[in-house]
């Protein structure tokens, strides 16, 4: 069965989307199409979404589901024409809040990702711009300045998931791919010996690294089964063989891959 699903907010949407996200993703039966839609920031704006929800709801036969994080009245109403469900995501959460804080909440546009309502925002930007500047072994002399190190071989997901910790959680953290060389001597990278204690490996199955490497690489030896389970085999013998806690990232997400990490190697969040 195939619905359609908006997210819409009068700020970025990151709110609607992230929750509204979540919630589908427990109805595994249901195809959903998704449309997020931010800065739904006044009724004219809000008259033409009521327009695709109406003509999305006709294309499937069945009410589109609307994640919303608008606050203003006015552009809720216009909304609550359309022909699709709505999910009020703050109404839903800040009333019960508010009768157990016996207080109002302020309930204003993009307060969760406000610039100003965070003096962590500074230590964000930092932390992106370490996972930037110690990408793929670039650099390995701040490594005493990061709280984790990436190890794994070429395109297993290290990078996004440095960026992903970064903006999420604050966290510096460096990635170091382990290329042939490395693995032919059966050993860890001189550069990695001496912060062992920061190292955390990624691996991915085999199928799946020659699936993403032929899109870099068509027909290169680089992209071939046989040398992607070669790398990985070497490279889950050195995880092994030196203590050094390691996932696979074949079936995971980013925000699950970066979670598992931060769990096992004990690291506290630097943005609360």
């Amino acid at each position: 069965m195939k619905r359609t699903a908006f997210f819409i907010s009068d700020g970025t949407g990151i709110t609607a989307e992230a929750l509204g996200q979540s919630l589908l993703a427990q109805f595994e039966t249901t195809t959903f199409s998704k449309i997020t839609r931010p800065y739904i920031d006044n009724v004219e704006k809000a008259r033409a979404i009521v327009q695709q929800i109406n003509k999305a709801a006709e294309a499937d036969g069945a009410r589109p589901i609307i994640f919303d994080t608008i606050v203003n009245q006015d552009i809720r109403d216009v909304l609550a024409t359309s022909n699709g469900f709505m999910v009020d995501i703050f109404s839903t959460f800040l009333s019960p809040l508010e009768q157990e804080l016996t207080t109002h909440s302020s309930y204003s546009v993009g307060k969760s990702h406000s610039i100003g309502q965070h003096s962590n925002y500074m230590e964000r930007i930092e932390a992106v711009n370490f996972a930037l500047d110690n990408d793929d072994g670039a650099r390995t002399h701040f490594y005493e300045k990061a709280d984790l190190i990436l190890v794994g071989v070429s395109r297993c997901g290290k990078t996004p998931t440095c960026l992903y910790m970064a903006m999420q959680y604050g966290i510096r953290a460096a990635n170091y791919p382990l290329t042939e060389e490395d693995m032919e001597r059966l050993q860890l990278p001189s550069a990695l010996k001496q912060y062992k204690s920061k190292l955390f490996g990624l691996t991915i199955d085999p199928d799946r690294l020659t699936a993403i490497r032929h899109e870099r690489k068509p027909n290169s030896r680089y992209a071939s089964f046989a040398q992607c389970e070669f790398e990985v085999r070497e490279v889950e013998s050195l995880f092994r063989r030196e203590n050094i806690n390691f996932i696979n990232s074949t079936h995971f997400s980013v925000e699950e891959i970066s979670a598992k990490i931060l769990v096992e190697k004990g690291i506290e969040r630097r943005l609360k």
